[in-house]
């Protein structure tokens, strides 16, 4: 159905479909308010960046956790998410707020919500970010990483479905190809959005569009809630905010969310008199490979990685204690950034890789994103990696197999950018490592780390090799992996209060603006501060989407 520019018009105007979009979009609904929701994409791509997740969702003292044997508190919780966030600027206000609101929330009613719309969980809980400082550093003291079953598709099904419903009744429009170009103020107030129809495009989910511009558009409405995602996208903005202190930026970067999470809101938002902050908090992870099957440009995969294999340097150093597989991600990514290389290496074997490589997304995970059980048995706890890590082990260029270290190390040299390597030096590294297994004691607290991990069972069961020598031909061959740097969350944006109204550069409420998911930094302009426990960006999603939304329909 075309609509003319002119009748363009509801309570509620949703810029962006995502997750936060979509929850915002559904609550407004929920409360009897007339909703229209656009994106700059094609109608397939609708769900976001939330569709390509693991769905991974913090939660505080939940019966999977304590099936588990672990034991949680709002207390503990706190206590990491505090250490990890080191809230220290006045701007921090509003995020702190939103850290202690959402904490309660993962504590709480989270959970029972996601069960009543029919959201279940995988039954072993992940452990993510697991620190290796003090106490009250930064990382996870328990297992807190619970898995959708249905992965990110999962988390988006039961919001999509209400907004299908919605609109069979009329009560909601979506417009895809919509792309916003300003905010329209009105005597001070936000009512409502102008900006131009792009083409139509056939392309698949992810794949990057046109913006070939048809026509323009203007819509009425009560209350805009911007909820259009972050940078991580656009390596140009990533640059530009990239911090001092995580050193210089990469020149090579791999980019772990579709080409349209560009960013472009911010500065429309701003525009209109939002208030920005904590840009230069941002997330990306240091262990990205080369997708051999590409949907977007320089598409990246992330490997959640267990915590077993050897880390080195482009020059073949190992990383510091306690920068470990899956211990502190922004911690490697400053150090690596001092090494003047944008790559590094894993050295681990086989062994290691079947049972501690997970890939990071729904389509990287088949068992879990299409709930097959007697798939998820037979990939998980049988002998061998999964399909997808094994495709990447036959495939991906960024792996090096070989039957003995000699062969590997001269692979790695071989490689793009292992010129670096001093290969006397990995040899070493090696052999260092396999003569700390030969006891059940070690000076080596990578070792010490991973024995202890094993007395959790979830880790025991899925997660972490038993401690083994690399060289050991009976977990070979050995593997080396060439990791990248991978984009992926803004950590700031749009400062809100509790309700999710976007504040102006005085404080104050812009009346008829709202800002929820990572374009309101999940929440508040940075809810993380400047670190992630990880679970946490669905979640905030989840959150600021559902604040935003029953505040918008007031």
């Amino acid at each position: 159905m075309t609509h003319h520019p002119a009748s363009l018009s509801a309570d509620v105007l949703v810029i962006g479909w995502g997750l936060a979009g979509l929850v915002a979009a559904c609550e407004a609904i929920d409360a009897g308010r007339r909703v229209i929701i656009i994106d700059q994409e094609p109608r397939v791509n609708i769900g976001g960046q939330a569709w390509w997740s693991f769905g991974g969702l913090f939660f505080i003292d939940s019966p999977e956790q304590r099936r588990m044997g672990i034991r949680d508190s709002l207390e503990l919780a706190a206590q990491d998410w505090f250490g990890n966030a080191a809230f220290d600027r006045p701007e921090d206000k509003w995020p702190r707020r939103w850290a202690q609101a959402y904490l309660e929330f993962a504590a709480e009613e989270k959970r029972a919500w996601l069960r009543e719309r029919g959201v279940s969980f995988f039954p072993v809980v992940g452990w993510a970010e697991r620190g290796g400082y003090g106490a009250l550093g930064p990382g996870n003291s328990v297992p807190r990483f619970h898995i959708t079953w249905g992965t990110g598709p999962g988390i988006v099904a039961p919001f999509l479905a209400r907004v299908e419903q919605a609109e069979a009744e009329g009560r909601l429009v979506v417009l895809p190809r919509h792309r916003v170009s300003e905010l329209v103020v009105t005597d001070g107030a936000v009512t409502g959005a102008r900006g131009s129809v792009l083409a139509p495009d056939d392309v698949a989910r992810g794949v990057a569009s046109s913006r070939d511009i048809v026509a323009d558009f203007e819509i009425a409405a009560g209350a805009t809630i911007v909820s259009s995602g972050g940078i991580g996208g656009n390596h140009d903005l990533v640059r530009a905010a990239w911090p001092a202190r995580l050193g210089t930026p990469p020149d090579h970067m791999l980019t772990g969310v579709p080409a349209y999470v560009d960013g472009s809101m911010h500065e429309v938002s701003a525009t209109a008199g939002a208030h920005l902050i904590n840009e230069d908090r941002m997330w990306h992870y240091v262990e990205g490979i080369t997708n051999w099957n590409p949907v977007w440009p320089s598409h990246g995969i992330r490997i959640l990685p267990g915590p077993s294999s050897l880390w080195l340097d482009a020059t073949g150093a190992r990383l510091p204690v306690p920068l470990f597989p899956g211990f502190d991600t922004l911690g490697t990514l400053a150090h690596l950034r001092t090494t003047g290389y944008d790559h590094s290496w894993f050295v681990t074997s086989r062994q290691i890789v079947e049972k501690e490589f997970a890939l990071s997304g729904s389509e990287q995970n088949p068992d879990l994103t299409g709930k097959d059980v007697k798939l998820l048995l037979k990939s998980r706890l049988a002998k061998g990696p999964t399909g997808p890590v094994q495709a990447f082990l036959d495939e991906g260029e960024d792996f090096i197999v070989e039957n003995d270290l000699e062969t590997l190390l001269e692979q790695m040299r071989r490689h793009p950018g292992g010129d670096a390597l001093d290969i006397d030096r990995v040899r070493q590294e090696v052999l260092a490592r396999d003569r700390e297994m030969e006891n059940d004691f070690t000076k080596d607290a990578q070792i010490g780390m991973l024995r202890s991990m094993r007395a959790y069972r979830g880790d025991k069961l899925i997660r972490t090799a038993a401690p083994h020598r690399l060289q050991d031909p009976a977990a070979g061959p050995l593997i080396a992996v060439k990791l990248h740097v991978l984009t992926r969350k803004s950590l700031g944006g749009i400062e809100t209060d509790l309700d999710g109204r976007a504040l102006g550069h005085d404080g104050a409420p812009i009346p008829g603006l709202f800002a929820a998911g990572e374009a309101s930094g999940f929440g508040g302009g940075g809810l993380h501060g400047y670190r992630a426990l990880e679970g946490t960006f669905l979640g905030g999603c989840l959150f600021s989407g559902r604040q935003a939304g029953r505040a918008s329909a007031r």
